[in-house]
């Protein structure tokens, strides 16, 4: 038999093949050491590249992790009355927050910190323990001296920030001028949301390395990149102690009367800086369909009357009634139509414009002077005078003494009235504009206008705010109220006369001030019932406004009670307010008196209860 391989064959071939294995591994190893080699190289690149080429941008990346700019609210600006009372001021305190992530041993700390934050340890003791999200606010009104006590003793997890909170040291006083601010300091209304900007300064800004649950890093530092700049203050007009009567006498007054809002507003006739400006509503009150005012909540002293969070004399619109029927007597004497003793002649009603219009008390057919057709306050007198002047003339005036128009103050919510026009001009407007029943005008245009009669004529803007305070104590003064002239000053002079004798006899005799002339004018006006072309059944706006002493005035209010119950009234109701405010004022103020009274008409006076529109 024969075969291709031998033993010996077989042997060579079995030889060889440790010799290729041993030849192998040394090759792979190689290999194996070459790929290690290559990957070191590569981390070493890798490394090279992330330390020092790009060090700078991973490390800011890594800093960027833990590195937080916080914005560090600046000082709220104060609020000053105009002889420097403090109405409102931020009162810097301490911001202790608190990391229980952080905090190894709560009981420890809660009794080393409890007398410094002034929280008992057993409340402390859960406020500190791991059951919270990292963030809790253990104290926002810590006062300073207390947090920087706290700060030095550097708890670990505990961080103390700078804050503050806002003040009213007079409690309730003025709220419905001043506002308030929300939860995070800002202004909500009033003033403190009017001038929000220039009281709050500008905000700082801090850098710290906090946890990711916004606490402070143990041992790091706070750098300040911004300082935060205090806010500018107020100087108002206001003056703390008149402020303080007008609230009380309305307060009263809406309380006597079950009334269930009232504005009680004081001016300077020069300047039209308003000295007082009283917005209150009354909670306890019956205020039917037209509802209530929001109120602040806290009372004036007086149990139900509360601060309005509107402030009403400019929000509100109201139809003014007889207190208006200035717009027409002025404008037929400016154009020479009639003179304090014009003979008008009065029927008992009229129709115009299909609707039916009358005096508030039935009379027989009266020959009245022009006079006293404004002191009796007589609707169908006002009409007939009116009628003279015209619809241009009438709507002119109303422009000319300021009514539908804003005021400068801007106050937040302030109306500008709604007032009709040639537009939507109809037949019976040539009775109703005349008497106040058509236009809506919030309280303030009512008093700019009075006072621009007692000014001679001269319109003058009215003004909340004073000067500007800064951080440094010193005060800025605002720029004077913007005037004009309104009606000539011989017409303002013959006003003046007129409404002297509405409140010598006719039917604003209790708004009589012993020892000083007081003009002004009565007004019980009826309330349309909302979304109906009727009236409300037994609601009225009762008011007066007027100025003093007559024979040279300085000073003007006005007076609006909203839906009195007891009595309706404006001679009745809003004419003693006047009465009790303008008598403290005019000598608060050292107005001299001017002795004597000018002597009344002569014949029958008024029922206090004839000036309903």
């Amino acid at each position: 038999m024969s075969t291709h391989y031998s033993p010996t064959h077989t042997r060579t071939q079995v030889l060889h093949h440790p010799a290729r294995r041993r030849a192998s591994g040394p090759r792979r190893l190689v290999m194996l050491r070459s790929l290690l080699a290559l990957a070191f190289v590569a981390l070493g690149v890798r490394l090279f590249f992330i330390q020092v080429v790009d060090h700078a941008h991973y490390a800011k990346l890594s800093v960027a992790q833990v590195k937080v700019n916080l914005t560090t609210t600046a000082l709220r600006g104060g609020i000053y009355d105009r002889n420097g009372q403090i109405l409102a001021v931020s009162r810097p305190t301490s911001l202790v927050i608190a990391d229980d992530i952080q905090i190894k041993h709560p009981l420890r700390e809660a009794q080393a910190m409890s007398p410094i934050i002034q929280i008992p340890v057993r409340r402390l003791v859960p406020l500190l323990s791991k059951s919270k999200d990292g963030y809790v606010i253990l104290n926002d009104k810590l006062n300073l001296n207390s947090g920087r006590k706290l700060a030095a003793l550097d708890f670990p997890g505990v961080v103390v920030q700078n804050s503050s909170v806002r003040n009213y040291p007079n409690g309730p006083l003025a709220t419905s001028v001043l506002g308030g601010t929300n939860a995070a300091g800002a202004g909500s209304a009033g003033l403190e949301y009017e001038y929000q900007k220039l009281l709050a300064g500008s905000t700082g800004i801090t850098r710290e390395f906090v946890s990711a649950s916004g606490v402070s890093l143990p041992s790091s530092f706070s750098t300040v990149i911004r300082k935060a700049q205090p806010g500018v203050g107020l100087e108002l007009t206001l003056d703390t102690s008149l402020q303080f009567v007008a609230e009380r006498d309305l307060a009263r007054q809406l309380a006597a009367t079950d009334a269930v809002s009232g504005v009680a507003v004081v001016m300077d006739v020069k300047t039209g800086e308003i000295l007082a400006d009283a917005s209150l509503a009354n909670t306890k009150s019956h205020p039917g369909v037209l509802g209530t005012d929001p109120v602040w909540g806290r009372s004036v002293g007086v149990p139900g009357i509360e601060q309005t969070v509107n402030n009403l004399a400019f929000s509100q619109t109201y139809e003014p009634g007889s207190v208006f029927k200035i717009v027409t007597f002025s404008a037929a004497l400016q154009a020479g139509l009639i003179t304090p003793t014009s003979v008008i002649t009065v029927p008992p009603s009229v129709v115009v414009g299909g609707r039916y219009f009358h005096d508030a008390e039935q009379h027989p057919l009266e020959h009245l002077t022009a006079t006293q057709v404004l002191a009796l306050s007589s609707n169908i007198g006002t009409y007939e005078i009116g009628a003279r002047v015209g619809e241009n003339g009438l709507l002119t005036q109303v422009t000319r003494l300021g009514f539908g128009l804003p005021t400068a103050v801007n106050f937040p919510g302030q109306s500008s009235g709604l007032l009709v026009n040639t537009a939507n001009w109809y037949a019976s407007d040539q009775v109703a504009l005349p008497i106040g029943q058509v236009d809506a005008v919030p309280p303030i245009q009512v008093l700019d206008a009075y006072n621009a009669i007692a000014n001679g004529g001269v319109f003058v803007e009215p003004k909340l705010v004073r000067g500007y305070v800064f951080a440094n104590g010193a005060v800025k003064a605002t720029a004077p109220s913007a005037k004009r002239e309104a009606i000539s000053p011989s017409v303002s002079a013959t006003m003046v006369k007129m409404l002297e004798q509405v409140v010598l006899s006719g039917t604003g005799t209790n708004a009589i001030i012993p020892g000083y002339s007081v003009a002004g004018k009565t007004g019980t006006a009826t309330m349309p019932y909302p979304g109906k072309d009727k009236l409300l059944v037994g609601d009225y706006n009762a008011s007066f406004v007027g100025f003093a002493p007559a024979n040279n005035p300085v000073l003007s209010m006005i007076v609006v009670v909203e839906r009195p119950e007891t009595t309706i009234f404006g001679g009745a109701v809003a004419a003693p307010i006047f009465q009790e405010v303008m008598s403290y004022a005019l000598h608060h103020y050292n107005i001299p008196s001017n002795g004597t009274y000018q002597k009344p008409l002569k014949g029958s006076g008024a029922s206090i209860s004839s000036d309903v529109t």
